[in-house]
């Protein structure tokens, strides 16, 4: 009798074992906790947040809120970059080409050309614009290259013909910037940078008209992106299926190069992390995409984290970022299997 019951217990507990070990191979429990972390870390930026994490090599992948369009910033010169390059693999542009600076080509918000540089006098080729775009996030320099590869239509093209129909670029910086601001677009937009200047508004203070301006503004899905689509672009990028392996190469070696968003995902990764990436920001809108190579050959995650009608500090904001950067970073360099590194 005795070893009929103990053969009854043996039995019920490889029933259990083999019940636990199928439930944990159905039901990644590490990925709905990162996700779980997730959620907890947006809630300070007060404000909507989109998230997409995937582990390149493995599939592994993360979404909060991904499908959501949020305005991309200044992110949207990732899309550009690739259409200069594009049309230089055509043939229709060369690097190499100079263009004269002049005063019609000083743009309003970020970069350094409408600061240090007085034109005429100045010519930079293509090559040096796009890393002033890239680097340093300059307005001028986006909006020169835009123009070059013949407005925001063909980027959009570009986006379209990769299948990221999610991914919408449809004016200058210049036009996106004075739009946000409630400014007559049409009427400023071809003023010199010091006639835009002397006729734009200051914005509200208060919180209920910031609220107002970032509620339109996340509205309005014009140059908006989900996080799952521009996720997509990265992943297109490290598996070298944009224009080609090469210009896909020299793409994220100019990413690695991005001098912005310090304070944001790659906040609170280990000293030496390397993370190519671009960032944007507008009003309520702090964003960060680009991919992260982790260390062990633990691989390469692709992460996106968009944001809208965001309240708090931007140091805030830039804060969840980084506490999510730190969420991806931890989970896959200690759960992802070891690959072959790149």
């Amino acid at each position: 009798m005795k070893r009929v019951v103990w053969l009854r217990v043996y039995l019920f507990m490889a029933t259990v074992v083999l019940y636990a070990a199928t439930t944990v191979a159905q039901s990644p429990v590490g990925l709905e906790r990162l996700r779980m972390q997730i959620e907890k870390a947006v809630a300070p930026a007060r404000g909507d947040v989109g998230v997409a994490i995937r582990h390149l090599e493995t599939g592994q992948e993360v979404l909060y809120r991904a499908d959501e369009m949020y305005p991309m910033a200044s992110t949207v010169k990732l899309p550009i970059l690739i259409e200069l390059h594009a049309q230089a693999k055509a043939g229709k542009v060369k690097f190499d080409e100079r263009h004269e600076l002049t005063p019609s080509d000083q743009h309003v918000g970020s970069g350094d050309i409408s600061v240090i540089y007085d034109p005429p006098g100045v010519a930079m080729d293509l090559r040096n614009l796009a890393n002033l775009m890239m680097m340093v996030s300059d307005n001028s320099a986006t909006d020169i290259i835009l123009s070059r590869v013949g407005g925001p239509q063909p980027v959009a093209a570009r986006m379209r013909q990769l299948g990221l129909n999610n991914i919408r670029v449809e004016r200058t910086i210049q036009e996106l910037v004075l739009d946000f601001g409630e400014h007559d677009t049409a009427r400023l937009k071809n003023l010199l940078l010091p006639e835009i200047r002397a006729q734009m508004k200051p914005g509200p203070t208060d919180e209920a008209g910031r609220l107002a301006r970032h509620d339109r503004n996340a509205k309005d899905l014009r140059d908006q992106a989900t996080p799952r689509d521009m996720n997509s672009l990265l992943e297109m990028l490290w598996r070298g299926k944009v224009v080609d392996a090469e210009a896909s190469k020299a793409i994220i070696d100019l990413m690695k190069r991005c001098r912005t968003g310090a304070a944001r995902i790659k906040a609170m990764l280990p000293q030496g992390t390397v993370f190519a990436h671009k960032t944007g920001s507008l009003g309520g809108t702090v964003d960060d995409t680009g991919i992260l190579f982790l260390p062990y050959d633990a691989g390469h995650v692709a992460i996106t984290v968009l944001s809208k009608r965001t309240l708090a500090d931007s140091s805030d904001v830039e804060k969840v970022l980084a506490e999510i950067g730190r969420y991806a970073y931890d989970y896959f360099t200690f759960n992802a299997p070891a690959t072959t590194a790149r």
